[in-house]
Parts: structure tokens; C-alpha cells; sequence
């Protein structure tokens, strides 16, 4: 069982474990495997559909049962540290995970919640930090401190729905911008596009997509969670067998030259073999298109020929194209392209037969929009790390 543990009660917290995770933790604290099934059914109900933030509020499970479980376990949260609200309702958190040992002060990420009228959009993280350092995205300056484990980014959609008023009994901000009405939820779908490159987190991430649309707790439907890569082409066919999650690629490039520089993953699986992955992605149709992720930047990647060249690369894979203006950083290298060259690289694609919405920047006052997500954790050093260790 991955653990992550509140060192004030030393107890690991059993929020985003699986159900093989649940029923692990009950065998740990001798439960009868008669019953096994019965709790884990009963502990999900109450963690994922509920909310619940302790034992006591379970009270279909018997009184002794709670008693072992709150001697033994949490229902730790990560803590909100600091709660950023954009004027056009974009909400981001900077969360701070429960240490993992003595050796941890506690990851930080950014989430961030995107209102709109028909849907509330979560952006998760998947790691603290980045390795790709894509030269766009400020995100990338931050140097990968670790993955972030399932528990932790389960965490972060409960941590959203509780801030957001979204669990039985809890009340919504008064502000107006969330979801409202009959059969309304604040979080309808979840993007992994924060902190990370979620596949170098695979295993992790696959099972946090399973948690959350599991339909007896957190139910959000597989066609509503999407999992962006730059592009780490091994593991895009296990990510659509194994998850089924809808894919996005951060492509933002259509040569290898280019693409080098701004994604230099690139360099590793060029975009000839990513293209490839596409064309074979499980599930892939008209109905679940791959959707292609394009920032625009001034001069670079912005010209007429470059948009017919994106279409020429599409061709035989079911896609959209979301063109994103270029959301400015301190110290960013790029400008945005101007809105009428946006306007015509979108006419190019759409008239080509492809959807290319131009996304609206959500939260740039708060630094929450696409590419602009950066906590302040530092990494100790293997090196330190190891003399701490050793003392």
C-alpha cells in the first residue's frame, strides 16, 4: 500500500487508495476476509461519494470496526496553503502533500479549476516539478522533484470538491462562476495537464484514473478525463489500454527542428513515431478524437505554412486542434501571436475539416493559465539526502 503519512499522527491516510489498496489496509488490522469485500464497498462509498474527513460519520460500519480504523488509519488531506480566485472565476490552489518521511517537508503543486457554463474543468499534476523543459512552459523551470504517488493526485479532485462545496452537506462559494442547477457539478471533467509529464508517472496515473471513474464514488466518466504527453510514445498505447482515458498530445511543432527546441523530447521520439502512436491509439475514432495541443507563438510557429503542414500531419488521425495563445510568464522568451494571425492558421485548419477552437486564456492574472503553473518546492539533493540518512 502506497503511504502517505501525516507525521503529526503517524498514521498513513487511506484517501486515493485503489480498492486492492483498502482491502490490503483492512487485512493489515486483522479484519475477518469474510468481510473484506462488504468494507471496502462501505469505506469507498463514504470516502469517495460522501467526502467523509473522518471515521465517526460512518455509520453503517459498526462502532468497533470505526474504533480500528481510526486507531490505525487517516483520512489525512493534503493542505491548501495558499487559495488564488482570477476574475474570470479560475481557481488555483497550492497544495501542500503530507510528508512522505522524515526526510520530506512536504511536495507542493498547483491545481487549478476552470468554470464554464456547462462544465467545471480540473487541471491536475501528476508530478512535483518537470524534466522536459520545454522552453514555453514555466513549469519547466522547475526541476523534477519526484511523482507524485495515486493517492496524492486522487487527492487533489477531493481537496477541489471539498473547496468548491461539491460533497454531500458542503456549501459552494457564493461567487456565481460554478456549475449550478439540477444534476450540476462543480468538477465534470479532469485534464492532466498541470505540473508533469504524466507519463513518466504511468502507473500512478493509471490508477488514479481508475479511482475516479469508478462509478460508485468519485464517477466522472472516462470521455471526460484527458491525459496530455509531449509526447513519450512507448507509453501511449498502455495508456489507452490500460486506462481509457481520452489523449492529448503538446505538440506545438510540426518539424523536428523546431520541435526540438521547444519540446526537446522531441530529440528522443521525433514527431514521425509520435504521429504513428496517434494513428494507433486504442479507442481512437470520430467519436474520441486525440486532441492536439498548439501553442502560438510569435514568429516561431505561427505561419500559413506551418498550419498547412499541421493538416498534412493529421491526416488518418480522428483529431482537434486547440490553439492556445502563448500565456505569458516573468522572464518568458516568447511573446503571443498577434490575434489575426491566430485567426488565420485557425481558418487554415478548420477549413482543412479539423475543429481548431482557439482556447481562451483562464486565470493569467493568477498565473493559472496553460504553461504558467510553478510551485516553490525544493529538492534536497541525492547527495544530502543520503548523509541525513546516514547521521
Amino acid at each position: 500500500m502506497a503511504e502517505n503519512i501525516d507525521l503529526n499522527t503517524k498514521k498513513p491516510s487511506l484517501l486515493g487508495l485503489t480498492r486492492a489498496g483498502l482491502a490490503e489496509a483492512l487485512r493489515a488490522i486483522d479484519t475477518p476476509e469474510r468481510e473484506i469485500r462488504m468494507r471496502v464497498a462501505q469505506l469507498w462509498h463514504w470516502i469517495y461519494f460522501q467526502g467523509a474527513q473522518n471515521f465517526d460519520v460512518m455509520l453503517n460500519v459498526s462502532k468497533v470496526m470505526r474504533q480500528k480504523l481510526a486507531e490505525n488509519y487517516s483520512l489525512t488531506r493534503p493542505q491548501v496553503v495558499e487559495e488564488q480566485v482570477s476574475v474570470d472565476g479560475t481557481r488555483k490552489w497550492l497544495i501542500r502533500m503530507a510528508p512522505v518521511d522524515a526526510l520530506d517537508k512536504g511536495a507542493e503543486v498547483e491545481c487549478v479549476y476552470i468554470p464554464e457554463s456547462d462544465r467545471g474543468t480540473l487541471c491536475v499534476s501528476s508530478q512535483v516539478g518537470c524534466t522536459l523543459n520545454c522552453t514555453f512552459c514555466h513549469t519547466g523551470t522547475q526541476k523534477l522533484v519526484r511523482n507524485l504517488t495515486t493517492q496524492e493526485i486522487v487527492a487533489q479532485l477531493v481537496v477541489a470538491r471539498e473547496m468548491l462545496g461539491d460533497f454531500p452537506g458542503l456549501t459552494p462559494p457564493d461567487n456565481g462562476l460554478i456549475p449550478s442547477g439540477e444534476g450540476a457539478r462543480a468538477v465534470s471533467n479532469i485534464v492532466f495537464m498541470g505540473m508533469g509529464e504524466p507519463l513518466y508517472n504511468f502507473e500512478n496515473v493509471r490508477d488514479a484514473v481508475e479511482i475516479l471513474s469508478d462509478g460508485d464514488g468519485l464517477s466522472l466518466s472516462k470521455r471526460r478525463i484527458t491525459v496530455s504527453t509531449s509526447g513519450v510514445v512507448p507509453e501511449i498505447e498502455r495508456l489507452g489500454l490500460e486506462s481509457g482515458a481520452a489523449l492529448a498530445i503538446s505538440l506545438h511543432a510540426v518539424r523536428d527542428e523546431l520541435r526540438n527546441k521547444l519540446v526537446p523530447l522531441n530529440k528522443k521520439y521525433p514527431i514521425s513515431e509520435l504521429m504513428q502512436a496517434c494513428r494507433d491509439y486504442p479507442g481512437a475514432s470520430n467519436a474520441r478524437r486525440i486532441t492536439f495541443e498548439y501553442v502560438m507563438l510569435k514568429g516561431v510557429n505561427d505561419s500559413p505554412a506551418e498550419a498547412r503542414e499541421l493538416v498534412r500531419l493529421l491526416k488518418g488521425v480522428p483529431a482537434k486542434i486547440n490553439l492556445i495563445p502563448f500565456n505569458p510568464w516573468p522572464g518568458a522568451p516568447y511573446e503571443c501571436s498577434d490575434w489575426e494571425t491566430i485567426e488565420k492558421f485557425s481558418d487554415i485548419v478548420f477549413n482543412a475539416g479539423y475543429a481548431s477552437p482557439v482556447r481562451t486564456p483562464r486565470g493569467r492574472d493568477i498565473l493559472a493559465a496553460c504553461g504558467q503553473l510553478k510551485s516553490e518546492t525544493e529538492k534536497l539533493r541525492a547527495r544530502a539526502r543520503l548523509a541525513a540518512e546516514l547521521e
